[in-house]
């Protein structure tokens, strides 16, 4: 039995499985292999022995029925193969895991629909930073004062050591993202995740668009609904997938809200792939000089997590000796994996 696919989709099925296992072979080639409801059809058919390929020698891949049983039943849980209980409650999970390791440049209209309900499951996670405050902790630094005034009420008895820890405070996290072109088939997933990170801690997150200008961002993010929100935010732009002058943008941040207090000792999460019309050198000075504001600076490009990825683009290259860390944000499970790093820093 054959299903022919294009070239493009035969090597997201091979990426898939390699990451997923081949026990979710199905529903990895339903999801990567199939563009229309005419794919799904054919695919199933194909998988199941029901359609035959009129040229066998002129298809481009093959799909193989298993012997005993269909690759449904073979990619089934035990429990749902022996109940025949409703099946999309048992894919629905292999196909959001193949999901979650596509490229976000790639996914479809619908895929991409379901790509957002993934990252609506986010909790924005901020960052957390020593306060001036103490509190008791068992692993803490010895509490000499209290546990010296112990003994004294216990008459000079020895009594056990009492500990501290300073009581710890959130840290400011800055969200600079790049809304040019190049960036737009992240930009939605970038924006719905700065704001589950204003919806966490409205005080402590500060958002910007970086384009042709510096456009504050933060207000609009407030929006309690993301769709709203993130509809009042593309209002806000008026360079939206335009070009980007990361050099002139980075410094405007520096100049007027850098010094002010808003990148001094928080994280700054900067999301770019590095396409800089300027000049590299005035790129790699301004992010410099927000390193030294930063406590710790992380730098997201959508290249990073690809294989075989070098820093191609100048802008990028200028940047990289002054982050504490690139990591990827080309996929669900990229920007989750940004989250703990956030998190972590």
């Amino acid at each position: 039995m054959w299903f022919e696919a294009p070239l493009d989709r035969r090597i997201a099925f091979l990426s898939a499985l390699d990451e997923v296992g081949v026990e979710h072979a199905y529903w990895i080639g339903r999801l990567t292999l199939c563009g229309s409801p005419e794919d799904i059809a054919r695919y199933d058919a194909a998988c199941s022995g029901q359609a035959r390929d009129p040229d066998p020698r002129g298809s481009a891949w093959q799909v193989r029925r298993l012997p005993e049983r269909s690759l449904f039943r073979a990619t089934m849980p035990p429990s749902a193969a022996a109940t025949d209980g409703d099946p999309a409650l048992g894919v629905r999970a292999a196909d959001a895991d193949v999901l979650r390791h596509r490229d976000l440049a790639t996914l479809s209209t619908v895929e991409r629909s379901e790509a957002a309900r993934l990252l609506a499951r986010l909790a924005g996670a901020h960052p957390q930073r020593p306060g001036r405050r103490y509190r008791s902790d068992s692993r803490g630094a010895v509490d000499r004062r209290r546990t010296v005034r112990a003994m004294l009420r216990a008459g000079g008895e020895p009594r056990p050591l009492l500990r501290r820890s300073r009581r710890p405070r959130p840290r400011r996290l800055v969200l600079l993202l790049d809304v040019s072109g190049s960036m737009s088939p992240y930009a939605d997933a970038l924006l719905r995740l700065a704001h589950a990170f204003v919806q966490h801690r409205p005080r402590w997150t500060a958002v910007y668009a970086l384009g042709t200008r510096l456009t504050p961002l933060t207000a609009a993010l407030r929006t309690r609904d993301v769709e709203a929100a993130l509809r009042e935010a593309g209002r806000a732009i008026p360079d939206w997938r335009g070009g980007t002058r990361l050099a002139d943008t980075v410094t405007a941040f520096v100049r007027r809200d850098g010094h002010r207090g808003v990148a001094r000792r928080a994280v700054v999460v900067i999301c770019s792939d590095g396409w800089e019309c300027g000049d590299p050198a005035r790129l790699g000075a301004a992010v410099a000089h927000v390193h030294r504001l930063a406590a710790r600076t992380i730098w997201v490009s959508p290249h990073a997590g690809r294989p075989g990825f070098t820093p191609s683009a100048a802008g990028l290259a200028a940047v990289l000796p002054h982050v504490d860390a690139l990591v990827a944000g080309h996929t669900v499970a990229a920007i989750e994996a940004l989250v703990q790093e956030v998190r972590d820093a």
